[in-house]
């Protein structure tokens, strides 16, 4: 795809849904894009490869919960794989500062390689474990947001956010369909880890994909033994 129909597409895309950046931003978005899909051949970073679905699933998708998220001082993208939502967050927030952190360390290597020659700044990116991480003192309750896209139950996920977000901030959950029955189990945990529900924004994606995206406001500190190592947050979710 040349970059005239790349802007195109994504200018579509973007309108379709309500979505405006500055266009000056379209190559920045384009070229991660095509390095990303040219380091797939070497190493899998994604299992989405056809650009235009690319282009809706990974930027657009990330983009939804930008109003959210916008002007916020620090972000934490929490298993960001290669990239979503925290680089097209940062991309068109760029006085953000925005960690990255993945257990993964060769996908962190591909964005690595690619932010490095856009010189993207206040861009931080750490392999790591959530739980693990979250006990540092240099990074717990430091972020006022975090995010994932990830797909384990929100009790599991909140446990690895929650930890992150400073009081008053906020933990953005990426879900797709079919979470009321997470939500109801997650409530108590949410509650002892120091978050409450604020709201659940739904946003129909072309009319086809269903993202709900899951606003956690932290009100209390979490509790230091919390999040739990040893994957007990995956094995054995708070009730």
């Amino acid at each position: 795809m040349e970059f005239e129909e790349f802007k195109k597409i994504f200018y579509k895309e973007l309108k379709q849904n309500n979505i405006i950046i500055d266009e000056s931003l379209y190559e920045t978005f384009y070229y991660y894009m095509k390095e990303i899909i040219k380091w797939n051949e070497k190493i899998n970073v994604t299992s989405i490869t056809d650009e235009k679905m690319f282009i809706v699933k990974h930027f657009v998708d990330s983009l939804t919960i930008n109003d959210i998220v916008k002007d916020k001082a620090k972000l934490i993208d929490i298993g960001t794989g290669a990239g979503f939502p925290g680089i097209p967050l940062k991309f068109v927030n760029p006085k953000c500062n925005v960690t990255l952190i993945d257990s993964v360390n060769k996908k962190l290597n591909v964005i690595r390689d690619i932010t490095e020659k856009q010189k993207i700044t206040n861009l931080e990116i750490i392999h790591s474990r959530a739980e693990d991480l979250a006990r540092n003192i240099f990074y717990r309750e430091k972020y006022d947001v975090a995010t994932t896209r990830a797909v384990s139950k929100l009790s599991t996920i909140a446990e690895y956010m929650l930890p992150f977000v400073k009081i008053g901030g906020i933990a953005v959950c990426m879900k797709g369909p079919n979470y009321e029955e997470e939500l109801i189990e997650s409530k108590n945990a949410i509650k002892i880890l120091g978050g409450e529900i604020e709201k659940i924004e739904t946003v129909n994606i072309n009319d086809e994909i269903e993202r709900n995206n899951i606003i956690i406001r932290k009100v209390n500190k979490t509790p230091l033994n919390y999040p739990r190592n040893n994957g007990k947050p995956l094995k054995e979710p708070i009730t």
